[in-house]
């Protein structure tokens, strides 16, 4: 994938690398924005990534990021409770408080995920000082609600964005 987005974006301000979000290294203060597109809820210490982000962005830079809303993850199985004919029931909350890894299923691959609520992940940017300038719980848009199984996606959130800014 990074071959494919270096071929098809070539910069050369652009550093394209493999690595996980726990060995980043940059100098501090390099970056006007930094994007994180469902891949947090991967990251066990949560704390030391946003911290080293913290210090990556520039005053006034930019953190955006989603993750899988806490809602959905707290369970652990994201799947929804369906009756004996296949219908669906309801989505299963459980275990919401209880912060940790969560074993789940992802196109048929058992996926180790992190649980977090949502008063972890805004008080972790606010202690590192963060400001939060917008929440967004996603929902399909209006067009898509005639496909099947996009109105069930109003019964519980899936997603969580996040954009918070250092001053």
């Amino acid at each position: 994938m990074l071959n494919e987005a270096e071929k098809r974006n070539y910069d050369p301000k652009i550093i394209y690398c493999l690595k996980a979000m726990e060995e980043m290294d940059f100098p501090p203060e390099s970056f006007d924005v930094i994007f994180s597109s469902l891949s947090l809820h991967y990251v066990e210490d949560l704390s030391s990534v946003f911290h080293k982000i913290f210090s990556f962005l520039k005053s006034g830079g930019l953190f955006i990021f989603s993750v899988e809303h806490p809602l959905f993850t707290a369970e652990g199985s994201e799947d929804w409770i369906y009756d004996n004919n296949g219908k669906i029931q309801h989505f299963p909350l459980d275990n919401y408080f209880y912060e940790g890894e969560r074993l789940t299923n992802f196109l048929g691959t058992k996926v180790k995920k992190y649980h977090r609520t949502l008063t972890t992940y805004f008080s972790l940017l606010l202690d590192y000082g963060f400001k939060i300038e917008r929440v967004i719980e996603p929902t399909p848009k209006e067009e898509m609600l005639s496909l099947p199984g996009m109105k069930d996606e109003l019964r519980r959130p899936m997603m969580l964005i996040i954009r918070a800014k250092k001053d």
